[in-house]
């Protein structure tokens, strides 16, 4: 099928051709990042494998880091040519640079790049065979050539015998044959080449190296692996040709790739490029569950596998072993609906009172908690921007008569039973009540969740802006000024590591104060859920943002003023969140442009005697 045939037809709005060029800039930009990043890394810290063939050389380096990205650029393309048809117009042309810019920022295609190993080529070269080469046995012998560069790849070969492709399975077969024949000859005792990982390391994403860091070694673990790679592969081959039959031909090769990755023994990075692949399947009944599957097989290839599970010993193994997950999910698991389902292109509304996905909502929570800590660990000033902001704050606080920390902290410091008490507040509750808050939401009231979640998304963003732009010390890091660190005990300013918990967080995030503002995020939004007749026990909730504020003074946190900074990116995140849930009713408020007249209706109009027709 041609590709203006899979287009759908319909016409394309003037902002999807925007968003399409500035997908394409943003996919430039994110190249031309890497490259230049790779390039200044000192010449034996970048591209170790064709060093060891051609040398340390500039030019080469150049020509071989431009060769691979070109090669992910193609990559991008194949994926986005083979999404099954019909392809709507707005999804054709965006799926092209949306494909590439998430390659580019995937994490084994940027190892890949990074260590200099051509594994991209093999995946390539197959994908190329099994979607787009014309002719069966064409395509065959580029997926046997592909199959030689990565043997474990010979899976297709099944694949192609089994979706009645039986002349591209032979033309694979001996394509396979003849190249691993030339190069056992030409390299004797280096081929196959083994990925570089360690087999019971980390990088190694397999179900061999998933038992070998389980603790099972020897014979023992050499039978229990292939008898999980055995029932892989046969339940992944089945559901390749099912889904091969129904024209979701990129779907099987991803599919099948994926039980590839599961079975070598030792994984390349590069194989968990199918696991993204697998994003082009179709999950879910629901609009709610629709976007599950393909936002979680992003952001394991994006983000490290123990960034989506929390810091807890019982939960490592499922963070280091994330990617093999992912790839059994893909090959074995997940329910992808076919094309004749009723809802593969009309999912269920959910609407604004329908429930949200809570595998979703725990993905994109605990996204979030990354980036809020990432983005406020990077925003550091330095220290003598950061006092002289202190300074700032304190003298303006003296011209308005608040400067009350530091009559408070020391009360505070005074009496140990009050200070421990504050410490524990202080670090037991600003997690545990907005999540406790968004968990009671989710489950009673869905639709006050949206917009609760959305407000506090933007308060959050608020306030890492004023985080970078406003650096800030806290009262406990102003050296000088007698503030006591109730919770790590006095500070040794001379210590250019000075304060317990400057070693893992941003020791300047002061201003605002989020421990205010997300207490205050709580209390309104309890407010708010009250019957408007009964609203005035819910002023007892603001209690809670009351004494948060006592509490970050009296632990010497925060000042007064960073308060009041928490109170007004409050106010801008439910402002932002208000707009933006009335932005789907204004745009459906909006009269249809009225066609315009005909020359009849015109006639009529003005009284003008139109010509007759002949």
């Amino acid at each position: 099928m041609e590709w203006t045939e899979r287009r759908g037809g319909g016409r394309v709005n003037g902002w999807v051709r925007w968003a399409a060029g500035a997908l394409w800039l943003v996919a430039a930009a994110l190249a031309v990042r890497e490259a230049v990043t790779l390039l200044r890394r000192p010449a034996g810290e970048r591209l170790t494998g064709p060093h060891a063939w051609l040398g340390a050389d500039a030019a080469t380096d150049a020509a071989w880091v431009t060769g691979t990205l070109l090669l992910v650029a193609a990559l991008g393309l194949a994926a986005a040519r083979g999404l099954p048809a019909p392809v709507a117009a707005r999804t054709a042309w965006l799926a092209p640079p949306g494909a590439v810019c998430l390659l580019l920022v995937a994490r084994p295609v940027r190892e890949t790049l990074a260590e200099g190993r051509p594994g991209l080529l093999p995946v390539l070269l197959v994908l190329a065979g099994w979607l787009l080469v014309s002719g069966e046995r064409r395509g065959g012998v580029l997926i046997g050539v592909g199959a030689a560069l990565q043997p474990v790849l010979l899976l297709f070969v099944p694949l192609l015998f089994l979706t009645g492709r039986r002349r591209g399975a032979a033309g694979a077969a001996g394509a396979f044959a003849g190249c691993a024949a030339v190069a056992w000859t030409a390299l004797p005792g280096a081929y196959p080449a083994v990925a570089g990982a360690a087999p019971d390391g980390v990088d190694n994403q397999s179900l061999h190296g998933a038992l070998l860091r389980l603790g099972l070694a020897g014979a023992g673990e050499r039978a229990l692996f292939l008898a999980l790679a055995a029932a892989v592969c046969g339940l992944a081959l089945r559901r390749a040709v099912r889904y091969a039959r129904d024209d979701q031909a990129l779907l099987a090769a991803a599919v099948t790739g994926c039980a590839a990755l599961a079975v070598t023994p030792v994984a390349g990075a590069h194989q968990q490029v199918w696991i993204l692949l697998a994003a082009a399947g179709r999950a879910g009944r629901r609009t709610a569950d629709r976007p599950v599957w393909p936002v979680f097989a992003a952001l394991v290839v994006v983000l490290e596998g123990t960034v989506l599970v929390p810091k807890m010993e019982s939960l490592a193994p499922v963070g280091e072993n994330f990617p093999l997950i992912a790839a059994l999910l893909a090959a074995c698991v997940v329910r992808f609906l076919p094309r004749s389902a009723a809802v593969w292109a009309r999912p269920v509304a959910a609407g604004p009172a329908g429930r949200p996905n809570l595998l979703l909502e725990l993905l994109l929570i605990r996204v979030g908690y990354f980036v809020y800590s990432w983005t406020r660990g990077r925003a550091a000033g330095d220290r003598a921007t950061a006092e002289a902001h202190g300074h700032q704050v304190l003298d303006l606080q003296r011209f308005l008569r608040t400067d009350i920390e530091d009559d408070l902290n020391h009360a505070v410091a005074g009496a140990r039973w009050l200070a421990d008490a504050m410490d524990f507040y202080y670090h037991a509750f600003h997690f545990a009540v907005p999540l406790t808050i968004l968990g009671w939401l989710l489950v009673r009231h869905p639709a006050a969740y949206r917009e609760a979640r959305r407000a506090l998304a933007f308060t959050t963003l608020f306030g890492l802006v004023g985080f970078w732009l406003y650096p800030l010390a806290p009262p406990r890091l102003m050296p000088g000024l007698g503030f006591v660190d109730t919770a790590n005990g006095p500070q040794d300013f001379d210590d250019p590591r000075y304060g317990v918990l400057t070693g893992i967080s941003n020791p300047y995030a002061a201003m605002p104060s989020l421990h205010v503002g997300w207490s205050l995020w709580c209390a309104l939004v309890l407010w708010r859920m009250l019957p408007p007749r009964r609203r005035w026990p819910g002023a007892v909730g603001f209690a809670y943002p009351l004494l948060t504020t006592v509490v970050v003074m009296g632990t010497a946190n925060h000042y007064l003023l960073d308060a009041v900074g928490g109170v007004v990116v409050v106010a801008g995140g439910f402002a932002a969140s208000h707009a933006v849930g009335r932005a789907p009713a204004l745009r459906a408020a909006v009269p249809a442009p009225a066609p315009a007249p005909g020359p009849d209706e015109r006639g009529r109009r003005t009284g003008e005697r139109l010509p007759e027709r002949v």
